[in-house]
């Protein structure tokens, strides 16, 4: 019984995350669509990263505050995500030496 449930979980788990991998490519979107969901990792790399911005060096939120508009900074010269994190990183890194 413990085995039929596993693998209705893991079916009913599976199936809305591969239907859209076959359904986007046959899909054609507005140029202003494809513009907002190619931000949707910024947001939510912002989202989620914002609250630790102020706290990353206790009675200090400047240098988050400076990492964090390094990240905007590169993030909106088109680069891709990762660096933008890496260069907040490492601002924060030298900020804090």
């Amino acid at each position: 019984m413990i085995v039929i449930i596993i693998i209705g979980m893991s079916l009913v788990t599976m199936i809305p995350r591969i239907i859209p991998a076959f359904v986007v490519e046959k899909l054609q979107f507005k140029p202003w669509v494809n513009r907002w969901l190619g931000a949707i990792p910024y947001a939510a790399l912002g989202a989620l990263i914002f609250p630790g911005i102020l706290w990353v060096v206790p009675n200090e939120p400047i240098i988050g505050i400076i990492g964090g508009l390094v990240a905007i900074i590169l993030a909106s010269l088109g680069l891709n995500v990762v660096f933008a994190v890496i260069g907040a990183i490492t601002t924060v890194f030298l900020l804090t030496m």
